[in-house]
């Protein structure tokens, strides 16, 4: 499985990003996918996860509201997306996508240890 992220860059305070990861390697549309981030010193934490079909979403509490995940699981796509607005100098981290080695219910998508996959990081930087 390969998971390629993309989009990142330097914004503004209250701009916006949308951030892809590009899967290859497997089935994508069978599996749920995340997001997380890593501020510098910081421990990487959860941003966002969808389910397979992107009916079920579930977002961290700093992002609720601002940020939204979204798939296309066309075969010519297989992307998922973050596309983030308002965006604050907080939000200043690596961004990288994830995706479980395995089936798991949306609720262990929130724990980055349960994930098998992970995307090269894009690095999103906010400024005041």
């Amino acid at each position: 499985v390969q998971l390629q992220a993309s989009g990142g860059g330097l914004v503004q305070a209250g701009g916006s990003l949308r951030l892809s990861c590009a899967a290859s390697g497997r089935a994508f549309s069978n599996y749920a996918m995340g997001w997380f981030r890593q501020a510098p010193g910081k421990e990487r934490e959860f941003v966002a996860a969808l389910n397979w079909n992107g009916g079920s979403t579930d977002y961290a509490d700093s992002v609720k509201g601002r940020f939204t995940i979204s798939r296309d699981n066309a075969k010519a796509k297989n992307t998922v997306y973050l596309q983030m607005n308002s965006l604050k100098p907080e939000d200043t981290a690596v961004y990288y996508c994830a995706a479980p080695a395995r089936h798991l219910p949306m609720a262990s998508m929130g724990d980055w240890r349960f994930m098998g996959y992970w995307g090269t990081g894009t690095l999103v930087t906010v400024s005041s």
